[in-house]
């Protein structure tokens, strides 16, 4: 099968951004005669306000920004598919009941979940957890319901049924594996709209607190230089774009290519 180069591409700097969190850089340590230094051979980006090395927290970041992320869109894939898998083979009322939570659930954004779960806890990567939770898994059980359904009536899971598996059985089992293309397609996807709701948060004080380097943080720390030293902003902001279009192009190929388009 011809190799295709978009997404060998996408696939090598999502690797690259996966390894470079887990550098030994130092991005906490200030050096306050060393504020706003341009670009140098020992600081890349130049420093922020505190004389911070910009390159080292924007790497450093991409253990919250990207891991953070990846480990919530992973916890939502799972809950979502499971009680997508379960109500969809179910069907009847328990599926009706499913589809009408989520179109309730679905229409509710993240971030104002984030500032509900924050006013009644500190803010915090624990705050971050809850409101993406609450909300994330919404999205794949819709589509896990909708596939379910689907292959339910195909001649194998007939066959199953026949042979005496019970409906877990056949929806882990059976339906599960043909399903579980499109649902990485589609985590992919989510990637993008769940990093961007965590940047947003952070944005708001809702998430990462300082000192602790994380793109949405980082950006709302350099606002206040917009004019000053517009790169505390735009390389953040650049970070969290590139990083959304780079998994949103990756999840689109893959679905393209599993699908035959």
């Amino acid at each position: 099968m011809r190799r295709d180069p978009v997404l060998v591409t996408c696939a090598v700097v999502v690797a690259v951004l996966l390894v470079a969190a887990f550098l030994p850089l130092d991005a906490v340590s200030t050096n306050l005669a060393e504020r706003f230094a341009g670009p140098s051979p020992a600081h890349p980006l130049g420093t922020d306000n505190l004389g911070r090395d910009v390159l080292a927290r924007l790497v450093v970041g991409t253990r919250l920004s990207v891991w953070f992320t990846l480990v919530a869109v992973v916890v939502c894939a799972a809950i979502g598919t499971l009680v997508g898998l379960l109500a969809g083979y179910a069907g009847g009322a328990v599926g009706q009941l499913l589809q009408r939570v989520l179109d309730v659930l679905v229409a509710i954004p993240t971030i104002i979940v984030g500032l509900v779960v924050a006013a009644v806890r500190e803010p915090g990567l624990g705050t971050l957890a809850i409101a993406v939770l609450l909300t994330g898994w919404t999205p794949f059980a819709r589509l896990a319901y909708q596939l379910t359904v689907r292959e339910r009536a195909r001649e194998y899971v007939e066959g199953a049924v026949a042979l005496g598996a019970g409906a877990g059985r056949i929806a882990l089992v059976h339906i599960l594996p043909n399903a579980i293309r499109p649902l990485t397609a589609h985590a992919c996807l989510r990637f993008a709209n769940v990093l961007l709701s965590l940047a947003g948060l952070s944005f708001l004080g809702l998430g990462a607190q300082p000192p602790t380097p994380e793109w949405g943080a980082m950006l709302a720390e350099g606002r206040q230089f917009l004019f000053a030293a517009p790169q505390l902003v735009v390389l953040p902001g650049a970070a969290v774009v590139v990083a959304a279009l780079v998994v949103t192009l990756l999840g689109r190929r893959l679905d393209a290519r599993w699908s035959g388009r």
